[in-house]
């Protein structure tokens, strides 16, 4: 006899050690025990006696329970077991629980933190902590759609205007759901679907003097800067190596042999990501030799000033031609390479390729294949100094 509503909640324990049994038909009953009322249902798989739980009284209702019932019996016209579809539902969503967006962020920041310089791995820290985890952190990345990224990280983001960040972080949105996907935890990118959603980046040319006679200005204001002597040294350095000032301030000693007059920078601190060579020349090396025993004992050669343990702000070469009267709209830290750019083709002469190849952007050969970093090394020391030789005669030359 099928049971009813009214006898399933008056219904009492009635002191047996297993709880009593209420069929209410097709093998599901109500185990009515001292802790409580339980839903059963009882089945055969290859003539072997199986028990399903349905669920707990009241939390699951009788009709909840029949309808688990009607389910699991579909499940076994279709060759099923319900037992073992039940406990790979439980780990699905256990796995699922276990690998939220965040706990695989930190998985891929760990994973590929070698990848990284250190500055740009506490950048991408920075950013996943403050701007992604906050908001999606928590959600599984096997439910996690195009939509909770673009609503709850980008536009939530573009609010403050800073746009060309929005476009960053979801890039490292994208890399941390495909390194899911290699692992196995998720089935794909859904960043992919944000394409053209996001306000686009108005681009803008760093502000750079390329004029010889404003160059010979500029070399006049440096070596008259009287700031910090490491800042001092970042900044005479820069017009010579023309490096992104990210890379720049990041050097360290270990990166420099002196003796063979070259900086060698590895592939996780370049944009590129292809070990860059740079030879030095001698007025860089005396440069170099010069700051050598204020911060020599350390790891970076251009440290913070606040501690050792970090290298330079991104801002204080800035700061420091702001100091000296450049403003923005005239000269930057960065713009230092569109000077080297501009002047070594126009006014030195030198060689296209072999400028592209200082500046460490892409250059390949005439078979289509990328220059390894010593490529060309010869003409590249030779145009090196002569670049150097060119800013001391501009900067020497009379008012």
């Amino acid at each position: 006899m099928a049971l009813t509503d009214t006898f399933v909640k008056q219904v009492k324990h009635q002191g047996s050690a297993i709880g009593e049994r209420y069929a209410d038909g097709g093998g599901m009953y109500l185990r009515v025990k001292a802790a409580g009322k339980y839903w059963r249902l009882d089945y055969r798989v290859h003539g072997k006696p199986q028990t399903l739980g349905l669920g707990v009284y009241p939390e699951v209702s009788l009709a909840k329970a029949r309808k688990r019932r009607d389910r699991a019996r579909e499940q076994l016209a279709d060759g099923i077991n319900p037992g073992a579809a039940k406990r790979a539902e439980k780990l699905a969503l256990a796995s699922a629980a276990a690998n939220t967006f965040e706990v695989v962020g930190r998985d891929w920041l760990r994973t590929t933190s070698n990848k990284r310089a250190d500055v740009t791995q506490a950048k991408v820290t920075s950013w996943l902590e403050r701007d992604v985890f906050p908001a999606i952190g928590r959600i599984p990345v096997a439910d996690l759609t195009a939509k909770d990224v673009l609503e709850r990280v980008a536009r939530k983001m573009e609010t403050r205007g800073v746009h060309e960040s929005v476009h960053r972080v979801v890039q490292i949105c994208s890399q941390v759901l495909r390194f899911g996907v290699a692992t196995g935890r998720v089935d794909r990118d859904v960043t992919a679907d944000l394409r053209g959603a996001l306000v686009p980046v108005e681009t803008s040319h760093y502000s750079a003097i390329t004029d010889p006679k404003k160059v010979g200005q500029l070399m006049r204001s440096i070596a008259g800067y009287s700031g910090h002597p490491t800042t001092a040294a970042a900044l005479k350095l820069s017009p010579l190596v023309f490096l992104r000032p990210g890379e720049l301030r990041a050097a360290e000693w270990t990166e420099f042999n002196l003796d063979a007059a070259e900086w060698r920078l590895p592939a996780a601190k370049m944009k590129m990501g292809v070990e860059h060579l740079v030879p030095l020349s001698r007025q860089a090396v005396e440069i170099l030799q010069h700051i050598w025993p204020v911060t020599g004992h350390g790891r970076y050669v251009f440290p913070s000033i606040r501690t050792g343990e970090r290298c330079m702000s991104e801002n204080t070469i800035n700061a420091a031609l702001r100091a000296m009267g450049y403003g923005a709209d005239v000269m930057t830290a960065h713009g230092f390479r569109a000077m080297a750019r501009t002047v070594l083709d126009e006014v030195l002469e030198q060689r296209v390729d072999l400028i592209e190849h200082q500046l460490a952007h892409a250059v390949k050969d005439a078979n289509g294949r990328a220059y390894n970093r010593t490529a060309h090394l010869p003409a590249r020391r030779q145009m090196m100094q002569r670049w150097a030789d060119y800013l001391d005669e501009v900067k020497n030359e009379p008012l």
